[in-house]
């Protein structure tokens, strides 16, 4: 009889008995070390699946010998503590190798190293790759162009979550209820795609749990004692957008192409807050950036020149060493959770690293909340300077960030100044919030706008009326107790100012406040040569502006009741979407009745 020795990899994907099954191997003494056996036991102890799987195997196996005239012995000794923990130093594998030298058997195996070590061993060596096709994997039937996740659990029906991103719904896709041992042959199946294929790798192995990710698929598998009963969650993208998919205004695009370095990407589970990140890694690998992505699982949805780093040794600190010597210019950080996570990303944005973050939050601001405690208080406008919050799909609200050192909104007296985080609005630069020390705490306050009275409204309507002798429409807004913000036509502005700023000069003296002079004229309606004609739709989330396909990725002003509203980019297919629940989207319902009140003009570059 022929003799052979099977190491752990051709007992586990189950391709020693489909060699067996097709008649390759007969009339052979098959030894399974003790060394493999124990490595199986130990791992199903612990509730690892693999060890179930190569139990079950073996199981496989003896019932195939007495078929195909086989004889199965267990050989050699039990491994001590030292050959368990180094195993993953190849102890193991170093027994099974003498094991098939003391019997001069031909080693069976699908570990590369191990037929390569054997080799070298003048071990007489088969190599087994089998090919797994990925139709042939049971969970795909469960999938379609519209499902972003299906939920598996023992003793329950099948479910699947379908639609589009922030409209998906849970729906029952199989009649049959499911049982632990269907389970555990998907989980079978599974595991053994992931031990001979380069498009799968376990991102997760803990007692009661494993984490894969085949191809784009993320797959969770709990069981007990992690989970009281048998589930696999299996997560995969609807779609692939890129930034020309978004409603993405002139001055954001701008600030994304040109300064954001610090930007942080919010929003609840399933928004699409990792295919923004996705289409922003994209968008800079198109303008010739160095990109790299930290994620774990690695499931980002990127192009082939875009590397993607996991956990170094169970650390992004240690990724961190290393991404620093290969010199990126954005670095795309998916699910910043751990306190760890938050240093990481801060460090690596204080040695010039663009850094984009995609983290959980119900809202921007909640996002923002979650890096105070985790990094110094005065450090965060330096680590974070653009924070964008997704929701349904779409770019709902975007926060700028900003130090300055002043008194808060609220309080009076000068010596109460300080140190103060200003988050404003990006696309009308209104103040919203403040991040600032009251007494022993950092605290949030919501900054409301009041209305001016008292001494406030008396400067107000004065520095008004000085200025009104130019400009009979003159705009005025107290910015601090010395600075004003004053708006005026252009045609005003080189009067006011003066030559050389002498008039200006004099305004000040006189008025004894500093004096910020703007020109009004981009506010208003100023020529219609340019106006396009649009279809005015509304779906059930967003309000929809379509022109000609020619417009595609060209940038545009929208008016209302002859006065500029915002600016927008026009997405693909000419179309532009404004979601409902963003500011944009709620100023334009409140303040148009009807289609006739909006104008569209091309802007010029």
């Amino acid at each position: 009889m022929n003799t052979l020795v099977a190491d752990t990899s051709v007992i586990i994907n189950g391709n020693l008995s489909e060699q067996i099954k097709s008649g390759s191997i007969r009339d052979s003494e098959i030894i399974i070390p003790q060394a493999v056996f124990d490595e199986l036991q130990s791992q199903a102890s612990n509730h690892k699946e693999q060890g179930f799987v190569g139990l079950e195997q073996i199981q496989k196996l003896n019932k195939l010998s007495e078929d195909f005239g086989l004889k199965i012995i267990l050989k050699g000794s039990h491994p001590d503590i030292a050959d368990i923990k180094f195993a993953a130093s190849g102890r193991i594998d170093a027994l099974i190798i003498d094991i098939a030298k003391q019997n001069d058997a031909v080693l069976y195996t699908s570990d590369k190293v191990q037929h390569l070590v054997a080799e070298a061993e003048d071990v007489k060596t088969v190599f087994l790759q089998p090919k797994i096709v990925q139709e042939e994997l049971e969970f795909l039937k469960f999938f379609d162009n519209t499902t972003m996740s299906i939920h598996l659990k023992e003793n329950q029906y099948p479910l699947a979550k379908r639609g589009k991103p922030g409209e998906f719904l849970l729906t029952k896709i199989g009649e049959d209820i499911l049982s632990k041992d269907y389970l555990k042959m998907i989980s079978s199946q599974i595991l053994s795609a992931t031990n001979i294929s380069d498009s799968s790798t376990i991102e997760i192995s803990k007692t009661g749990a494993s984490v894969i990710q085949h191809n784009d698929y993320r797959i969770a598998i709990t069981y007990p004692p992690f989970s009281e009963s048998y589930e696999i969650t299996i997560v995969h993208p609807t779609v692939k957008l890129s930034l020309d998919d978004y409603t993405i205004s002139e001055a954001l695009m701008k600030r994304l192409t040109d300064r954001a370095e610090g930007i942080l990407i919010s929003g609840a589970p399933g928004s699409g807050k990792s295919t923004l990140a996705s289409g922003l890694a994209n968008f800079y690998h198109d303008q010739d950036k160095i990109v790299k992505t930290f994620e774990s699982p690695r499931d980002l949805q990127v192009d082939a020149g875009i590397t993607q780093y996991s956990k170094l040794d169970g650390s992004f600190d240690n990724t961190a060493d290393i991404l620093l010597l290969v010199r990126p210019d954005y670095t795309i950080f998916d699910e910043v959770r751990r306190r760890e996570d938050f240093t990481t990303f801060s460090d690596l944005r204080l040695t010039g690293v663009g850094m984009v973050g995609v983290i959980h939050a119900n809202s921007p601001l909640d996002a923002i909340q979650r890096f105070i405690g985790k990094i110094e208080l005065g450090i965060i406008p330096n680590v974070l300077d653009t924070v964008v919050f997704v929701h349904n799909g779409d770019i709902e609200k975007v926060y700028d960030l900003e130090l300055k050192v002043k008194v808060p909104t609220g309080m009076t007296e000068s010596d109460l100044a300080r140190p103060v985080i200003e988050i404003r609005n990006f696309e009308n630069n209104v103040l919203e919030h403040e991040i600032y020390t009251f007494g022993e705490e950092n605290v949030i306050v919501p900054v409301v706008k009041r209305e001016k009275i008292g001494i406030e409204k008396l400067a107000e309507d004065k520095i008004k009326d000085y200025f009104q002798r130019y400009d009979s429409g003159a705009e005025v807004e107290i910015l601090s107790e010395n600075r004003v913000k004053v708006t005026v036509h252009e045609d005003c502005v080189a009067s006011i100012i003066g030559r050389g700023g002498t008039n200006i000069n004099e305004i000040e003296k006189f008025l004894k406040v500093h004096i910020d002079i703007v020109a009004k004229d981009s506010e208003s309606l100023s020529s219609t040569s340019n106006e396009i004609p649009f279809n005015f739709s509304e779906s059930k989330t967003a309000l929809l502006l379509t022109v000609s396909r020619e417009y595609t990725s060209m940038h545009a002003d929208i008016y209302t009741n002859d006065k500029f509203f915002a600016s927008v980019r026009i997405g693909k297919k000419g179309q532009i979407k404004i979601p409902k629940r963003s500011d944009i989207g709620r100023n334009l319902l409140n303040s148009t009745s009807s289609q006739d009140d909006i104008q569209l003009f091309l802007k010029d570059f």
